[in-house]
């Protein structure tokens, strides 16, 4: 049984919890045969298209310090994952490019073990989507979810999630995903 999302610990992917990253899609029903590397390019500018390539060329990004996502933590275990990054470091596919308000990340994607869904982890990952990005200077976080009926693609999340949490839509991409953008404020200076 999961535990309320508020147990839960989150932490920014680096070099010191790749392993963790990697068990986790390695784990049963895990996104190993993606390794969250559609949005993204491998450090040599390619589009690896297999699983064994992807988990090597996101190994390459995480090991560079390039900011990929974070992870959710139950008792020490990674049970889910969420991507959230500099839009400029993903595939220019998505939305539109109008940058006026400042640095954008992106939360393309999620993925939640299935024994924890329906406990908000959700929630606590997107929470430290934005604490994420505001102290690294987002001015906006931008993500792409799915109406709440669609069929597919529901690994962005769905419309409703985002806007019950202050997310705006602003466009759509392709037939499927909106384009919703939350203004980040500044971070604090206690």
């Amino acid at each position: 049984m999961a535990r309320p999302a508020a147990a839960l610990e989150v932490r920014e992917v680096t070099p010191a919890t790749w392993a963790d990253m990697e068990r986790l899609f390695a784990g049963r029903g895990g996104p190993s045969a993606c390794w969250c590397m559609v949005w993204r390019r491998a450090p040599d500018g390619s589009r690896p298209q297999r699983g064994p390539a992807r988990h090597e060329a996101m190994a390459r990004i995480v090991a560079a310090g390039t900011p990929v996502g974070l992870l959710a933590y139950d008792g020490g275990e990674p049970v889910a994952w969420c991507s959230v990054a500099p839009r400029a470091t993903l595939v220019p596919t998505m939305a539109p490019t109008d940058d006026a308000a400042g640095p954008v990340w992106s939360v393309p994607c999620f993925f939640v073990r299935r024994d924890h869904r329906g406990a908000g982890v959700m929630a606590a990952l997107l929470e430290g989507a934005e604490q994420l990005a505001r102290e690294r200077g987002a001015a906006v976080l931008e993500a792409y979810p799915v109406d709440a009926d669609s069929p597919s693609y529901g690994f962005g999340g769905r419309l409703p999630f985002f806007l019950a949490r202050g997310y705006v839509e602003t466009a759509r991409a392709g037939t499927r995903r909106h384009v919703v953008r939350r203004t980040l404020a500044p971070p604090s200076r206690a």
